[in-house]
């Protein structure tokens, strides 16, 4: 298992690593150098207003999915079609929702068209998500990492024509973003259905009211887990444009750091998609989950320190690199963002434990704590700091809930880490903060400062054996 597990986890890192920084960090940043921070902001805020209501879009039904299939397989074509028409029906409940909700929130007056139409991508996104749930849960893991980079592969094709050539197109407007999204969604959804179905020995959509109930009463505790998860990761960009009244220009400051931070979050998400069926299958034959932990939260903890490093090495260089203007208001939410980071790569691991142990009650009463520790944080310091505010309080409610989730695991599962493993994390961590004060008092370039910090810390993880060759072979050998 834990062979499968690094083996699968390269190619899924691999593709990812060739697609999703090139869209996210090569043509987002392009998109809102083109239209402002302004404009973005607004974008940016709409968005994160539609992710905020996934527990009506979703109902919790792919996480529970996927641990369900993951451990009984032949209930794949027995569910599909039933949970399929439950989604279409809570996605127009969804839709009625979004457009009632944003009315409050002078959306649906001014941005109608926008937030219709990234309410319709994000039931495109969870129709793909589910179905890529049913191909991690049969660990059909090649196929979901095919899918996993189609619609930001199309997307990248999609806005790179139309930046590149602006004297074809003409200049960039926002709304161009938002139909490259829903047409690289259908057509990736489509792909996924496509190949799914060799594994669906049966395809009805049945209209069975009591299995819909039970879906939905199993799903809810995960529903109400991704709605507090989600809440947040999201509300920052939300509350910055409806507190300051700036026309969303400080929720486009926070977005030019936030855009780092969501392109590294793809590691870890990566990370809690292979690791959830994985678990899940350990959990309920009674084995051990020591040996592809210890190796998760090695590889994890090894890229969280290193990127959350470099911002505050090189940090003002990048954005410089990326973007044109308001460089200097965007630097410090850029660096405690990507401190952030650190830790929910933690909490991808540790979370995902204990949702694999089905501890949801345990899950859902910690998401609420962080939800509300961050909404006040956020209102106490938004007025003060702006888009530095909102990145205190990502920084302080990450940092306590994984520090908690990290212990809750360790109790509940008896997840234990060799001295070994602890002994070496504490000499590569020494490692890694002289390394960093070296840096920072060399006159190197900025390249060479980040360059030198990553290879030299991916070094020193293999020096203090904190990472081992022995891993990597496993990789090249599957």
């Amino acid at each position: 298992m834990r062979k499968e597990f690094l083996s699968n986890l390269s190619l899924i890192l691999l593709l990812n690593f060739l697609v999703k920084p090139f869209y996210v960090l090569g043509v987002e940043t392009q998109i809102q150098n083109a239209v402002g921070p302004s404009e973005f902001g607004i974008y940016s805020a709409i968005l994160s207003f539609t992710f905020l209501l996934n527990i009506i879009l979703d109902g919790g039904i792919t996480n529970f999915n996927t641990r369900n299939i993951a451990q009984h397989r032949q209930l794949l074509s027995k569910h599909f079609g039933g949970i399929v028409r439950v989604r279409v029906v809570l996605g127009v409940l969804y839709m009625g929702v979004l457009i009632l909700l944003g009315s409050f929130l002078n959306y649906v007056q001014e941005h109608f068209w926008m937030l219709f139409l990234l309410g319709v991508n994000q039931f495109l996104v969870a129709s793909i998500l589910y179905f890529r749930s049913n191909l991690a849960g049969l660990h059909r893991f090649k196929a979901d990492a095919f899918i996993s980079v189609l619609d930001r592969s199309l997307l990248l094709v999609f806005m790179g024509a139309l930046i590149l050539l602006p004297h074809v197109f003409g200049e960039f407007q926002i709304m161009w973003l938002v139909y490259g999204q829903t047409l690289a969604y259908g057509i990736a959804l489509i792909s996924s259905f496509i190949l799914l179905r060799k594994n669906l020995t049966q395809l009805k959509l049945r209209g069975n009211r009591a299995f819909s109930r039970m879906i939905l009463k199993k799903s809810l505790p995960y529903a109400l887990l991704i709605l507090l998860s989600m809440a947040y990761y999201k509300t920052d960009a939300v509350m910055l444009e409806q507190l300051l009244g700036d026309d969303g220009f400080y929720a486009g400051i926070y977005a030019m750091g936030f855009r780092f931070f969501e392109a590294s979050n793809m590691i870890g998400f990566l990370f809690a998609g292979l690791l959830l069926p994985i678990f899940s299958r350990l959990i309920k034959k009674n084995e051990s989950l020591d040996s592809i932990a210890s190796s998760a939260f090695q590889l994890l903890f090894t890229g969280g320190v290193l990127l959350a490093g470099i911002p505050w090495l090189v940090g003002d260089e990048i954005l410089n690199f990326f973007y044109h203007d308001h460089l200097d208001e965007a630097l410090r939410p850029f660096q405690i963002l990507m401190s952030a980071f650190f830790f929910v790569m933690m909490s991808y691991l540790f979370g995902t434990i204990l949702t694999a142990r089905g501890d949801l009650r345990v899950m859902n009463f910690l998401a609420l704590f962080g939800v509300i520790l961050n909404v006040v944080l956020n209102f106490s310091l938004i007025s003060k700091l702006q888009a530095e505010g909102s990145a205190w309080a990502s920084l302080f409610t990450q940092g306590m809930i994984s520090l908690i989730q990290m212990f809750l695991a360790l109790k509940y599962s008896k997840l234990r880490f060799s001295k070994r493993t602890l002994i070496s994390m504490f000499v590569y961590s020494c490692f890694v903060g002289i390394l960093f004060y070296l840096l920072t008092i060399s006159s190197l370039s900025w390249v060479l400062k980040g360059g030198t910090f990553v290879c030299l810390g991916l070094a020193g993880a293999f020096l203090t054996r904190f990472l081992r060759m022995g891993q990597f072979k496993e990789l090249l050998q599957r």
